[in-house]
């Protein structure tokens, strides 16, 4: 898998509360496509994170529908990954990466 395909299959890191409270565990939660695999998930993070993956746990959140001041419309249905770290590894998804 080549780095453009690696940036394909993380769309970005998930931050909420319960997301951060993962970081006691190793564990670190990130948006992907509704299409991708936990193979892929794990290949993506090693590759662009340079960190050891121990697990891939993914979860499916179907769309819901909102009304707002009577309009009816939908937010999309998304997929979160929660990856465990091997000890020793981490990801700091707060601070923005330099090159």
């Amino acid at each position: 898998m080549n780095k453009a395909d690696q940036y394909d299959v993380i769309l970005g890191p998930v931050i909420t509360e319960k997301s951060t409270l993962g970081s006691e565990f190793n564990q670190v939660t990130f948006e992907v496509p509704m299409t991708s695999t936990k193979p892929q998930i794990r290949n993506a993070v090693e590759g662009l994170f340079n960190v050891k993956v121990k697990a891939v746990n993914t979860v499916r959140l179907p769309g819901k529908s909102k009304r707002f001041r009577g309009i009816v419309g939908a937010q999309p249905s998304k997929k979160k990954a929660i990856v465990t770290l091997h000890e020793g590894h981490s990801i700091d998804i707060s601070a923005p990466k330099v090159s």
